[in-house]
């Protein structure tokens, strides 16, 4: 049977740049987990791809998937939905691959009642100033948005203390390069390793 993959979650306030983190760690680092596509009902950004960047869908579809209980985790969000296909999730885990979640703090603290094993990560802005003006350069949201944004990300930097790290996105590189750290050293953990150290023992005896 497969070794369990690893759940790293990856979420922060909106506009510190996960997506830009995340595409950087895929694209210039040696990754070996797979990256789960978020669900959302937000309307489709210029260049974003469906089923690449997100699923994008309905309401009414969205929410069918609430009824038939088929999302690990969902939220609404500044007045869309978004979360996250189940099945593809266990799947892939039960193979023994690494799953890489990309979400909203709302849904993150959701998945880690569901998923505790999981590993937690916080991308913070090096400060809200700095958040704000990434949010304003954009150009997808207007200022009674942005102002509903901001207000946000002041309520979700009091959430670190639910996560097991923080990453300040000072620079993309930078904050990639710590997350991959993170995940080849809980990959490295006693207690991940213990079995498998004990039947090499236990064959030598």
């Amino acid at each position: 049977m497969a070794e369990q993959g690893l759940l790293i979650v990856l979420s922060g306030p909106s506009g510190v740049g996960k997506g830009t983190v995340r595409e950087h760690l895929f694209e210039h680092y040696n990754n070996d987990f797979d990256f789960s596509t978020s669900m959302t009902t937000r309307k489709k950004r210029e260049g974003e791809i469906d089923g690449e960047d997100y699923f994008f869908r309905t309401k009414e579809e969205f929410e069918h998937y609430i009824k038939e209980g088929k999302l690990l985790e969902y939220a609404n969000y500044v007045g869309n939905y978004y979360g996250t296909p189940i099945d593809y999730v266990n799947e892939t885990l039960d193979s023994g691959r690494d799953v890489f979640l990309e979400i909203e703090v709302q849904g993150a603290l959701k998945v880690k009642q569901r998923m505790p094993e999981g590993i937690f990560i916080f991308l913070s802005p090096p400060d809200l100033e700095e958040l704000k003006t990434r949010i304003e350069n954009r150009g997808t949201d207007g200022p009674e948005v942005i102002a509903q944004r901001m207000d946000k990300a002041v309520e979700e930097l009091g959430l670190i203390k639910y996560y097991d790290y923080v990453v300040e996105n000072d620079t993309v590189d930078r904050a990639a390069r710590k997350i991959r750290s993170i995940i080849e050293s809980e990959h490295l953990k006693v207690e991940r390793n213990i079995e498998r150290f004990s039947k090499i023992i236990e064959e030598m005896k």
